[in-house]
């Protein structure tokens, strides 16, 4: 399986600030939003896009708590 060249990683997430994560988490909701919304819309060329978006989001939402706790 190919991977994504441009997908972030957790170490990439883990150099980031609390506040650089938190935007990121809010920019990546909007994009998502949107993604979903042309989808519905009419089909969108790459529809593993929102997957992608999706454990992107997680991932920045992982970092955010292990910050949060200190871990």
């Amino acid at each position: 399986m190919a991977k994504n060249k441009n997908a972030k990683t957790a170490k990439d997430f883990r150099s980031m600030s609390g506040e650089d994560i938190a935007k990121n988490i809010s920019e990546a909701n909007t994009q998502l939003k949107r993604l979903i919304f042309n989808h519905a819309i009419t089909p969108i060329e790459n529809p593993m896009a929102i997957r992608t978006l999706r454990r992107e989001i997680a991932k920045l939402q992982t970092e955010q708590r292990r910050k949060q706790i200190g871990f």
